[in-house]
């Protein structure tokens, strides 16, 4: 396997994605809605750079890759960059944060400084100038994608400067987002008429945790020999990696994962609520069930912090919330029936509505305790 494999491979979720949070996080976001207005040749085809404008969810532009993809450079060869719990809790001396984005001049001055009070850590402005989607993947082994909405992975392959245009077999093209999964199938059927280039689909789960540490679940789908192709970058980013069938099959098992991680949520919002209100050690039900059939990483990871209330993003609402929609469609065209999720959905769908799109999705609480103060 050629040293370029990595390059376009490991390399990209190790370095294209300055993770941003708290105070930092909000001016970041800002100067990127500013700054990239307009830039809609810039598509984020690899990690870090914004999804284009007006294609995408609203907002999509500001948040470049997000929650789960911010700590996904997780491992830099000078070290650690920013990681989902901020940057002063992630890195420390000697380690460097290397920023590929493009920011003012005066702010990325204000951000190093920020960051080298905070935590003696130095910060290197590298920001990319890849071109146009088309020019950046010519000479890539692998190109990557990690976007937001169904509609901006189609405009980043399709669209007037899209990657189909230039690539050609036998590269490869793996998407790790969320999609729908019939446009799933769709994009690929259509890629590989094209191009005769392959397409997996790689949708992840665990979060900024598991990311971080290059744990990441990946629910695969493709053909058997390009998965093989792939598993070297696989085992850089992932704990897990799954080869559940033909192309769309892995975008199918992340629906499932999806729908079990909705319920799951409002589930773990209701034992706070009933555990509080029977005046028993809330915080300890995590180590009380441990072990127990009601055991669980949503009990272990996401019911301590939502007992906290502690609802700093380490995945966002909205984001659950689109994906909860596309589950809902799914399953719909199946004629699968799937009344708790639906329920989980409605939730999801009151605390946006309530302004809370931008908080973790363990800010489900948000709902119960509105309703239990109501009372």
């Amino acid at each position: 396997m050629p040293r370029d494999f990595a390059k376009t491979g490991k390399d990209l979720f190790e370095t294209r994605a300055q993770a941003v949070h708290g105070e930092i996080a909000r001016e970041h976001r800002a100067l990127h809605a500013e700054d990239l207005d307009g830039r809609k040749d810039d598509l984020a085809i690899e990690l870090g750079r914004p999804a284009p404008t007006g294609h995408a969810e609203a907002g999509d532009l500001d948040r470049g890759v997000g929650a789960l993809g911010e700590p996904a450079q997780r491992t830099l060869p000078s070290g650690d960059a920013f990681g989902a719990s901020g940057v002063a809790a992630i890195v420390r001396a000697p380690q460097l944060v290397v920023d590929f984005s493009t920011i003012k001049v005066e702010k990325c001055r204000a951000f190093a400084q920020k960051l080298r009070a905070a935590t003696g850590c130095g910060w290197i402005d590298a920001p990319v100038s890849g071109g146009p989607p088309a020019a950046t993947v010519k000479d890539a082994d692998l190109v990557l994608l990690n976007l937001p909405t169904t509609d901006a992975v189609e405009l980043a392959v399709f669209g007037e400067a899209g990657v189909a245009g230039a690539l050609r077999t036998p590269q490869l093209l793996i998407d790790f987002s969320t999609i729908k999964v019939e446009k799933c199938k769709a994009l690929a059927r259509q890629l590989r008429a094209a191009t005769g280039c392959g397409w997996i689909d790689a949708p992840v789960s665990g979060g900024p945790p598991a990311c971080s540490t290059g744990t990441l679940t990946i629910m695969a789908g493709g053909e058997p020999a390009e998965i093989e192709r792939a598993r070297p970058l696989f085992a850089d980013i992932s704990g897990r990696v799954t080869h559940m069938g033909p192309t769309g099959a892995g975008m199918a098992a992340k629906m499932l994962n999806q729908l079990i991680v909705g319920c799951g949520h409002a589930v773990m919002a209701e034992a706070v609520v009933l555990a509080e209100a029977a005046g028993i050690d809330a915080a300890r039900l995590p180590e009380c069930i441990a072990g127990g059939l009601g055991d669980s990483a949503l009990l272990q990871k996401l019911y301590p912090r939502m007992q906290r209330r502690d609802f700093a993003p380490q995945g966002y609402t909205r984001q659950l919330l689109k994906d909860l929609e596309m589950v809902h469609e799914y399953a719909a065209g199946l004629k699968a029936p799937t009344p708790m999720m639906g329920e989980a959905l409605s939730l999801y769908r009151i605390l946006v509505h309530l302004g809370h799109a931008e908080l973790d999705t363990g800010a489900i609480l948000k709902i119960y305790d509105r309703t239990a103060s109501a009372q």
